[in-house]
């Protein structure tokens, strides 16, 4: 019977077309694919946690494979070494780990959490993974507005047109923007689930409600129409992070 592994892994999205494998572009999960099958002299295939758009970073992602052979764990740290060779300066892997033989990297994570990182001052060494703003906002009434997202579970009006998810309900459990440095902001949301482009649309409504354009109830109106006409742009994707997911612990 093969043996299910899962892997953490972090990456700068800034030159891969996403995670997910794609037809004529390079992909996270190509490389890695590629790598391990390098490293084990296997044909396996990988399944993400999630499918991060192009040029989003991961400062953790988890994903599985299997082995029908596996692996002397006492020589884990060997692999970790060879697969890092391969896989370029762009993409760390930081473990190797056997699971449950039914544990799934997508199917069994029960919290993700975002990050988005904004400058309100100028910098020449804050912009690749943040976001310039050259306005004023206020973060005060971006946050009373982020509250808002834990009375709701419909994302309509925040999901990417014409997805292939099967639903758009989440449960948002933090939404919130805090300060971190002078003149930079972090928006950080933790949820279930997110849909496609969930996220870099949920902070450009924001940013539409710290400018003064949408007040927070017309904030909440927005998500209750469930159109994504209605909200907001999308963000760049650089300054977006997938922080980090949560598993239960018997996996």
């Amino acid at each position: 019977m093969a043996q299910r592994y899962f892997i953490r892994l972090a990456y700068n999205g800034a030159y891969f077309h996403g995670w997910q494998s794609q037809p004529y572009d390079i992909s996270v999960q190509t490389v890695v694919e590629d790598a391990l099958r390098k490293v084990f002299r296997y044909r396996l295939s990988v399944t993400g946690a999630g499918r991060t758009d192009a040029g989003v970073n991961a400062r953790t992602m988890y994903a599985h494979f299997d082995l029908e052979r596996p692996f002397d764990p006492d020589n884990t740290a060997n692999y970790i070494h060879k697969i890092n060779s391969i896989v370029g300066r762009d993409i760390t892997v930081y473990d190797i780990r056997p699971v449950h033989p039914e544990a799934h990297a997508r199917f069994d994570a029960v919290a993700r959490t975002y990050k988005y990182f904004v400058d309100v001052e100028r910098s020449p060494f804050a912009y690749y993974f943040s976001w310039q703003c050259h306005y004023d906002l206020d973060f005060e009434a971006m946050n009373r507005a982020a509250a808002r997202l834990l009375e709701y579970s419909d994302f309509t009006s925040f999901s990417k047109l014409h997805s292939d998810a099967k639903t758009n309900i989440c449960r948002v459990d933090y939404a919130q923007w805090e300060r971190i440095d002078d003149g930079r902001w972090v928006f950080t949301i933790t949820a279930d689930r997110f849909l496609r482009n969930m996220v870099r649309a949920v902070v450009g409504t924001l940013i539409e409600v710290g400018r003064g354009r949408i007040t927070e109830e017309q904030f909440c109106e927005i998500i209750e129409r469930k159109d994504r006409c209605a909200a907001g742009t999308s963000m760049p994707g650089h300054a977006l992070f997938l922080w980090d997911i949560k598993y239960p612990y018997e996996i």
